[in-house]
C-alpha cells in the first residue's frame, strides 16, 4: 500500500514545474522510477516479510493489509505497458472507477433479469447515481477494500439471480454457473471480511432451499462453490486460518450433513412438516458445534475482535476492553442518523423499497403458507396468477435485503452494502407487471382488466419516476460535474512535507493509527502502529500508544513510546479535544493531567524526556530524547 500511495505526494509538487527543463527533468524522473520486471519477486518476497513499515516487528503485508489488489494492478500496470504512459496512481485510479463501471452494470442485469425489462435497470442505475453518498465511498476514500471487493459481489448476485429462475435454459445456466464461480473466488480474495457477507447469502439461500422446494439441487451447487472458494482462498492466503473458522464454512458443511441425513417423505404429509423442522434445528445445531470444534484445533487469532465488538454492540456483552470500546465510538460504528432516511426519501427511493418489499415479502408469505399446508403450486408462474413471491429469486432477494438492512440500521458503515441493492429492489418492483398484478389481485379489481393496468402501471410509474428526477436532481449533478474539487489538507500536507524535508530516514514514528497509516502510505517512513483490526500486537500497540492522550506521567509514556523504538511522537489536537474526561468519574482520576494537554506547555519534567520540533494548527510534532536517567 505504502508503494501504491507514495506518488499522489509527488504529483502535487509536479503540479507546480513550469518550464521546460523541469518538464524533462520530470520525464526523466519517471524512466528512473520505472520498476524494473526482473525484480519483482524480490518485491513481493519484501511485502510477504516486511520489517520496514513497522517497528520490532515482521509482518506479511500482503496477507494483513488485503494486497492483493495492488499486486494485480501492479501486474497489469507491466504486462500492458502503462508505465510508459501514465503514472501508476492514475492507473490504480481507473481501475478503481473502471470496477465501479461495473459494479453498477451488474446492478443493472440483476434488476433487468427480476423485472423483465431494461427500464428497471435504468432506474437503478439513476437512484444509484442520485444517492451516491450512501452507496458508494468511491468519491472521498478510493483505495478502500470495498471498492475492489464489492463490484465481484455484484456480479456474483446478478449471476446467482440469473441461475435461480426458474426458466433459464441450459446454456444460460452454464453460464451463470461459471461467472458467479469466478466472481465468488475473486470477491473472497479481495476483502477480508467478504466471507461475513457471503454468510448471509448463504443464510438467504438456506431459507429459499426450505421454502421453495424445486430449486434445493441448484442451492446446493452454490454451496459447492462456496466451498472450493473457501479452501482455494484458504491456500492461496498464506494458509489463512480466519477462513476455516468462519461461520461459512461451518454452515455449508452442517447443511451438506443435515441433506444426508434427510428422508425420503412425501411432501405435504405431516410427517414432512415434522422433518423440515428437525432439518432447522439440526442445521443450526450443527453449525454452532462445527464452528466451535473448527476454533478448538484450527490456531487462530484473525477477526476474533469482530466478534466480541458485535456482542457488545447488541448488548449481549459488557467490556472494559479499550479497542471495543474506541470502535463503539467511531462514527461509521453508529446508528444510522436521521439524515440517512431523509435523503433516501427525497430521492423517492425509500418509500418504492418499502412497497415493493411489503408486497413481495407477503407474497412469499402466501406462497409459503400454501405449500406448508401442502397445496400443489404451479412450476411456473404466469401474470394473471399475480403470485409474484413464488419466483425462488425473488424470495432470496426478499431475505437478503432484510438481512442486511437489519445489520444497516445497526451500523451506518454497512448501508453501503445494503442501499445500492435497495436501488436494485425498489426500480425491479415498480418496473415489474407481477408486482402491480399481485397487488391487484389481493385488491379484487374488476372495474379495469388487471392484467392491462399492471402493464400500463410498469411503464407509466418508472417513467414518472425518472422524469422526475431528472428535473430535481440532473441540473445538481450537472454543477456538481461541471466543479473540479480536489481534496486537499494544508496542515497535513505540512506534517508529511516537513516529515520528507527533516527527519532521519531510519526516524520512526508514534501516533494515532490512521495518521501512522497516512504518514507511511505518503512518505514511506517506519510507524510503530497501522489502522489493523486483524492482528493482536497491533491492537495492543494501538491501545498503549493512544495512552498519550489519557492521565498518564512523562515516564509512563516515555518507557511506552521507547518500547517500540519510536523517535518522534505526533499529537494530534483534534484527538486531544475530543477526548473529555468526566471529573467526577472515579475511573478518571489520577494525580496527572492529561499528557496530549501537559506536554504543550514545556515545562519540567516532559520537556526531560520530550522536545517540540514542529507544530502546526492540527499537530505537533515532538522529539524522544535518547539519554534520560530515571531514578527508583
Amino acid at each position: 500500500m505504502a508503494e501504491e500511495e507514495g506518488p499522489t505526494v509527488e504529483l502535487r509538487q509536479r503540479k507546480k514545474l513550469k518550464t521546460s527543463e523541469n518538464k524533462e527533468s520530470v520525464k526523466e524522473e519517471k524512466i528512473s522510477d520505472t520498476p524494473v520486471p526482473e525484480r519483482a519477486p524480490k518485491r513481493v518476497y519484501e511485502l510477504t516479510h516486511n520489517n520496514k513499515t513497522v517497528s520490532l516487528k515482521t509482518i506479511n503485508a500482503v496477507q494483513q493489509m488485503s494486497l492483493y489488489p495492488e499486486l494485480i494492478a501492479s501486474v497489469l500496470y507491466q504486462a500492458t505497458g502503462s508505465n510508459e504512459i501514465i503514472e501508476p496512481v492514475y492507473f490504480y485510479i481507473g481501475i478503481v472507477f473502471g470496477l465501479q463501471g461495473i459494479y453498477v452494470t451488474a446492478l443493472f442485469v440483476t434488476s433487468w433479469l427480476m423485472s423483465g425489462t431494461w427500464l428497471a435497470g435504468m432506474l437503478t442505475v439513476a437512484w444509484f447515481i442520485i444517492n451516491r453518498v450512501d452507496t458508494t465511498r468511491i468519491e472521498y476514500s478510493i483505495p478502500l477494500r470495498e471498492n475492489w471487493a464489492l463490484p465481484y459481489f455484484a456480479c456474483q448476485i446478478a449471476a446467482l439471480t440469473g441461475y435461480l429462475k426458474s426458466n433459464l435454459n441450459t446454456y444460460g445456466e452454464r453460464f451463470c454457473y461459471l461467472l458467479m464461480s469466478a466472481s465468488t473466488y475473486t470477491f473472497m480474495m479481495m476483502w477480508e471480511y467478504s466471507h461475513y457477507l457471503l454468510f448471509l447469502q448463504a443464510i438467504s439461500l438456506f431459507l429459499l432451499d426450505s421454502f421453495s422446494l424445486q430449486q434445493s439441487d441448484k442451492v446446493h451447487e452454490v454451496y459447492k462453490i462456496y466451498i472450493f472458494s473457501l479452501f482455494l482462498g484458504y491456500l492461496l492466503q498464506f494458509e489463512n486460518s480466519a477462513l476455516l473458522v468462519s461461520p461459512l464454512l461451518s454452515l455449508v458443511v452442517a447443511l451438506m450433513l443435515a441433506k444426508c441425513l434427510q428422508l425420503n417423505v412425501k411432501k405435504g404429509t405431516f410427517i414432512a412438516k415434522i422433518m423440515k423442522v428437525i432439518n432447522f434445528y439440526l442445521v443450526c445445531t450443527l453449525t454452532v458445534t462445527l464452528n466451535i470444534i473448527m476454533k478448538m484445533f484450527v490456531p487462530h487469532k484473525e477477526n476474533g475482535h469482530m466478534l466480541k465488538f458485535l456482542e457488545v454492540k447488541f448488548g449481549l456483552n459488557m467490556t472494559k476492553n479499550f479497542t471495543m470500546n474506541w470502535l463503539l465510538c467511531q462514527e461509521s460504528l453508529q446508528a444510522p442518523s436521521q439524515d440517512f432516511f431523509l435523503r433516501l426519501t427525497q430521492s423517492s427511493l425509500l418509500p418504492f423499497y418499502i412497497l415493493v418489499l411489503i408486497i413481495c415479502f407477503l407474497s412469499m408469505m402466501q406462497v409459503i403458507f400454501r405449500r406448508i399446508n401442502g397445496k400443489s403450486l404451479k412450476e411456473t408462474i404466469t401474470l394473471e396468477d399475480g403470485r409474484i413471491g413464488g419466483r425462488p429469486e425473488i424470495i432470496y432477494h426478499v431475505i437478503h435485503t432484510i438481512l442486511l438492512g437489519s445489520l444497516a440500521m445497526v451500523i451506518e458503515g454497512l448501508k453501503y452494502l445494503w442501499t445500492p441493492y435497495v436501488c436494485m429492489l425498489a426500480a425491479f418492483g415498480v418496473c415489474s407487471p407481477e408486482l402491480w398484478m399481485t397487488l391487484f389481485k389481493w385488491l379484487r379489481l374488476r372495474t379495469v382488466h388487471p392484467v392491462l393496468l399492471a402493464l400500463i402501471l410498469s411503464m407509466a410509474v418508472p417513467t414518472i419516476i425518472g422524469l422526475s428526477l431528472w428535473k430535481e436532481f440532473f441540473p445538481r449533478l450537472m454543477t456538481e460535474l461541471m466543479e473540479l474539487q480536489e481534496f486537499y489538507d494544508p496542515d497535513t500536507v505540512e506534517l508529511m512535507t516537513w516529515i520528507k524535508r527533516q527527519a532521519p530516514v531510519a526516524a520512526v514514528f508514534a501516533g494515532s493509527p490512521q495518521l501512522m497509516g497516512a504518514i507511511k502510505l505518503c512518505t514511506g517512513w517506519m510507524v510503530t502502529s497501522l489502522p489493523l483490526y486483524n492482528d493482536d500486537d497491533l491492537l495492543k500497540r494501538n491501545e498503549n500508544i493512544y495512552q498519550i492522550y489519557s492521565k498518564r506521567s512523562a515516564e509512563d509514556i516515555y518507557k511506552i513510546l521507547t518500547s517500540y523504538k519510536a523517535n518522534y511522537l505526533i499529537v494530534e489536537d483534534a484527538i486531544c479535544n475530543e477526548v473529555v474526561c468526566e471529573e467526577g468519574d472515579k475511573l478518571t482520576y489520577s494525580k496527572y493531567g492529561r499528557f496530549c494537554h501537559e506536554v504543550k506547555i514545556n515545562y519540567s519534567p516532559y520537556v526531560n524526556y520530550f522536545t517540540r520540533v514542529y507544530w502546526n494548527r492540527s499537530y505537533f510534532v515532538y522529539k524522544i530524547n535518547t539519554v534520560i536517567s530515571f531514578q527508583s
